[in-house]
């Protein structure tokens, strides 16, 4: 049923963005379906140029299709039923855990109103950032307009923008558009239920029920971990990318020492989860793309707008390596162990994920 939803998602779109009314000029019905495939899909991947290829109304359909990618069918669906005032069934209730991972049927409605709750003030707060670049440089419609769709666009990790044809390239040196951008995608490649765990854990906090030292470890195993691995993939990436591409003259050479470490930073976020730019990829280095593509494979982590095979999956088959190596059974993390079901989940979406990846590149080739 999700992938039914998304082809049909998908396959509606393709139609709408093929319509003349959409478009400034004629497109082949293969560039609309792979535009709304890359859109829903969130992986910023275009074949034409959003800015000069679609009339307003198409870029109105873009930027709803990015909506549904980032937030998910299933998310969706079910603010529109309660929307219209039907009751959420026990089939599609079902889905709903199995789409969050959640351990039980109660709350399913309430925790997916959070979801679009939290969403929407996040972007919002987003475009409010954006506009103070973008109100001065194209007006105040337009400005706002540029604001919402790339404030949308990042937080739903889909690195599609409306700017032209070079991305961010623009604003590399921009620290309002980055900061921005990657805060956005930070947080919604964290996912929702760390979302939700550190917020009850903070009020708690502030309400002073635990002391100020056992606020992270009271997080539940899936948090600590998307937050550890975040952290050292952002960190990592950045320090990768600011050292072999620090003398490479068409991407961080010609920038000051800040204005590298930020780039190198911003490289590091998008990489995993979005697909903005601020420096051209096709000069990056060879170690470069390589090491992009590793971290594009692992992506962002669980009940969020990434893809990838998440933090979390790769934390906990590292985790098991190193427990065979020592010699040891039971995986742990934390003081918690880590069931062998949840290890050959993760073990089978790592194979099948790295099949298709090798599949893809020799189609490709």
């Amino acid at each position: 049923m999700l992938a039914a939803g998304f082809l049909l998602v998908i396959v509606i779109g393709g139609i709408l963005l093929w319509l003349p009314v959409c478009n400034q000029e004629p497109i082949a019905f293969t560039d609309a379906l792979f535009t709304s495939t890359s859109a829903v899909c969130v992986t910023g991947l275009m074949t034409v140029v959003p800015a000069t290829q679609f009339t307003l109304l198409g870029k109105v359909v873009l930027l709803v299709l990015i909506q549904i990618g980032g937030l998910g069918v299933v998310a969706v669906s079910t603010f529109f039923l309660v929307v219209i005032g039907r009751k959420i069934t026990v089939k599609e209730r079902v889905m709903i855990q199995e789409t969050y991972n959640m351990e039980s049927l109660s709350g399913m409605v309430k925790w997916i109103l959070r979801i679009l709750k939290g969403t929407f003030v996040v972007e919002g707060i987003g475009a409010i950032f954006f506009a103070f670049q973008f109100i001065p440089e194209y007006g105040f419609l337009k400005g706002i307009w540029y604001s919402v769709f790339h404030s949308i666009s990042a937080f739903c990790n889909a690195g599609i923008d409306i700017l032209g044809a070079s991305s961010l390239t623009e604003y590399v040196t921009n620290p309002i558009i980055n900061i921005t951008t990657m805060i956005l995608i930070i947080l919604s490649g964290l996912g929702f239920t760390v979302w939700f765990d550190v917020i009850a854990n903070g009020k708690k906090l502030i309400r002073q029920e635990m002391p100020r030292r056992w606020w992270f470890t009271r997080l539940k195993l899936q948090s600590k971990l998307a937050i550890i691995m975040t952290l050292l993939l952002v960190v990592s990436g950045a320090v990768f990318i600011f050292f072999a591409e620090y003398d490479n003259p068409e991407t961080l050479g010609n920038l000051s020492l800040g204005n590298k470490m930020m780039a190198s930073m911003f490289q590091s976020v998008t990489n995993r989860t979005a697909g903005f730019a601020t420096i051209s990829q096709s000069a990056l280095h060879t170690e470069s793309k390589l090491f992009n593509s590793i971290l594009m494979f692992i992506g962002g982590s669980p009940g969020g707008t990434a893809g990838g095979v998440k933090t979390t999956t790769i934390a906990m088959l590292f985790l098991a390596c190193l427990t065979f190596v020592k010699g040891g059974n039971d995986t742990e993390c934390m003081g918690k162990k880590i069931s062998v079901e949840n290890f050959r989940t993760g073990f089978c979406v790592v194979m099948a994920a790295f099949f298709v990846f090798v599949t893809g590149t020799l189609t490709i080739l």
